[in-house]
């Protein structure tokens, strides 16, 4: 065990080696190398069945708001039936399963019994139906793969994109209601159908190369894409899982996850996750905002789990949570035994207070790390289980995985090579064909730098999307991403997230989203002030420019520095891209959108909040 077993939880033991070669290019990987894996993930599905037949795979609320459970034994039945109902449709890779709706039960059901014989499914956003106007990107997906049954457990908001999406022809598989007007399909039925063997024929017949699954990237530079998930991406993606969090193999994992099983987190990683190790999976109906995490802490203060995931906003609403309630912090840390974050940077006082408040409950801090993947590489590629002392270390690569750093300026680009990366776009050679370099390395676009300068085996630190990063005035690059994290971070909870703005100015400025419940503890009489007041209230603007103040005396240069501050005048745009639905902010799309907002922050406008004591170049 490693030093990151600091009450007695295994993880791996990993032997790193690296070359650097006359072009300057760095190659990381791993000399232990990855062991065996099976040839389709639903081989998990059948071995639990066998093993444990009732045992919980997957559980919900139902509408009394009980906890409803699948076992591995119902599950395995159910997918059968529902499998054979997906071959007498006709359906295929080329006409394959389009999920509209969010996670579910009969959405997991669904997807596995599709990939059991070999027929794709693809969970998109439910954003792009109940969010968006013009159904723009949803659209788009269809164009590219073509569904041949579009599932939804619900249709009440659905039925507009549906209605303005999609063929008349193509059947719609809900849960009861029907849509007039085109054929449709209810769940219950498709699970009583008997399966033949045209079930265990199909079965068969995947393969490693077989595509399991679609996944679209955010789309937030253009239309989504269809990234191919193939059954080898999941099941070698699950072994450097199995290694990295070697517990797993002593204990079946307890899950309790909100996050969207159409990205690639929890798609993948968490979902499979459960079901590789024959955990238990219990869908959390709650999310990361101030209307939802209510949800979260009920659940959490009912169900213990063992790992855990979430974005660190969501971290830090259960650490405020926690000051006032022991219940949940007793439940949340009570089987812990590792915390991951992803999505964004993680604050030193969340990371703090997650440490102090494990500790306490277990005697030893649980660890909390954070890993770098895509959806390109399924997602796992780079993890940590070293004990850090603050945020933001990706680790190192997962067995069998190279990471290539390529110097890019005066960054490392990040490239990747493994059995968990995707052969390419589907229906796009074009855009396959620029996402590899020359030997066969997927580019990923982000720049990493080292923990330990020289050491690749300490790990790497996240240094921006290269796309992103740009110059100042001066020539000098500003590392748009970490830079990002810092400033969110050094303006201590008052603000969600940030935009940084500068290309080709003398100093850094950004656009900032504010975090209401936070500012309104700063203002006197707060309840009587409309959300606008607050943000114009000399408190609230005191306070930020204090603490811009603290950030400027922590920087190291005009690179790192950001000199100006201005709120959004309204929330980032779906429809526009400026934001995805998980709530990642795209920058470029926010800089191109708010020109003159832009144009008004570097101005002399007394909206523009400036440090209390600037410090001079």
């Amino acid at each position: 065990m490693n030093e990151a077993n600091t009450h007695d939880v295994d993880f791996w033991s990993p032997v790193i080696a690296w070359e650097t070669r006359k072009n300057g290019a760095t190659y990381v990987w791993r000399e232990d190398k990855l062991g065996g894996y099976p040839s389709r993930i639903t081989d998990k599905l059948d071995e639990w069945a066998e093993a444990d037949p009732d045992r919980t795979w997957m559980a919900a609320r139902d509408n009394k708001d009980v906890w409803h459970r699948v076992s591995y034994g119902k599950a395995l039945k159910t997918v059968r039936s529902i499998a054979q109902a997906l071959i007498d449709l006709g359906l295929s890779t080329e006409r394959p399963v389009l999920i509209l709706s969010g996670n579910s039960i009969e959405h997991a059901l669904l997807a596995l019994a599709a990939q059991y014989v070999g027929i794709p499914s693809s969970a998109v956003s439910p954003a792009y139906s109940l969010l968006s106007t013009d159904f723009g990107k949803l659209k788009d997906i269809a164009q590219q793969i073509t569904p041949g049954l579009v599932f939804t457990d619900k249709l009440e908001g659905f039925e507009k994109a549906i209605e303005t999406v999609f063929n008349p022809g193509i059947p719609i598989l809900t849960l009861e209601a029907n849509l007039p007007g085109r054929p449709c399909l209810t769940f219950n039925d498709l699970c009583t159908i008997s399966p033949t063997e045209a079930v265990d024929a199909a079965n068969a017949a995947v393969n490693p190369d077989t595509v399991a699954k679609f996944l679209f990237t955010s789309g937030t530079t253009g239309s989504p894409k269809a990234v191919i998930q193939t059954q080898r991406m999941l099941c070698s993606n699950q072994a450097m899982v199995a290694d990295c969090y070697a517990f797993l193999k002593k204990e079946p994992p307890v899950l309790v996850d909100w996050a969207p099983w159409n990205h690639v987190a929890a798609g993948n990683k968490v979902f499979n996750l459960a079901l590789y190790h024959g955990g238990t999976y219990y869908i959390d109906e709650g999310k990361p905002t101030p209307k939802a995490i209510g949800k979260t802490i009920k659940n959490l203060k009912e169900i213990s789990p063992t790992w855990y995931f979430n974005v660190p906003a969501g971290y830090e609403m259960l650490v405020n949570a926690m000051y006032d309630d022991e219940a949940l912090r007793d439940s949340f840390f009570k089987n812990m035994k590792y915390m991951m974050y992803a999505g964004a940077g993680m604050a030193q006082h969340t990371w703090d207070d997650l440490n102090r408040f494990s500790a306490k409950a277990k005697g030893s801090p649980v660890l909390i790390a954070t890993g770098l993947g895509a959806t390109e590489t399924a997602p796992f590629a780079l993890a940590l289980s070293e004990v850090q002392a603050q945020p933001g270390n990706v680790g190192i690569p997962a067995q069998g995985t190279i990471l290539k750093l390529v110097p890019c300026g005066e960054k490392l680009e990040a490239r990747l090579k493994g059995p968990n990366v995707t052969p390419g776009y589907w229906r796009n050679e074009e855009l396959s064909r620029k996402a590899f370099d020359d030997e066969g390395f997927y580019c990923l676009g982000d720049a990493l730098r080292h923990a330990v300068p020289g050491d690749p085996s300490k790990g790497f630190y996240f240094d921006g999307r290269i796309a992103e990063n740009f110059k100042l005035q001066t020539g000098t690059w500003v590392a748009v991403g970490a830079l990002r994290g810092q400033l969110v971070n050094d303006l201590g909870g008052l603000v969600r997230d940030a935009v940084i703005a500068g290309e080709n100015q003398e100093e850094l400025a950004a656009l900032i989203m504010p975090a209401m419940p936070a500012l309104r503890t700063l203002v006197p009489d707060e309840e009587r002030l409309s959300n606008s007041e607050i943000l114009m209230h000399d408190d609230t603007r005191k306070a930020l420019s204090d603490a811009l103040a603290q950030h400027v005396q922590g920087s190291t240069g005009s690179a790192t520095r950001v000199m100006r501050l201005l709120f959004l005048d309204t929330e980032p745009s779906f429809d526009k891209g400026e934001i995805t639905d998980k709530g990642s902010i795209n920058q470029r799309a926010v800089l191109s959108h708010r020109s003159q907002m832009i144009e008004l922050l570097f101005s002399d406008h007394p909206d523009v909040i400036h440090p209390t004591t600037q410090k001079t170049t």
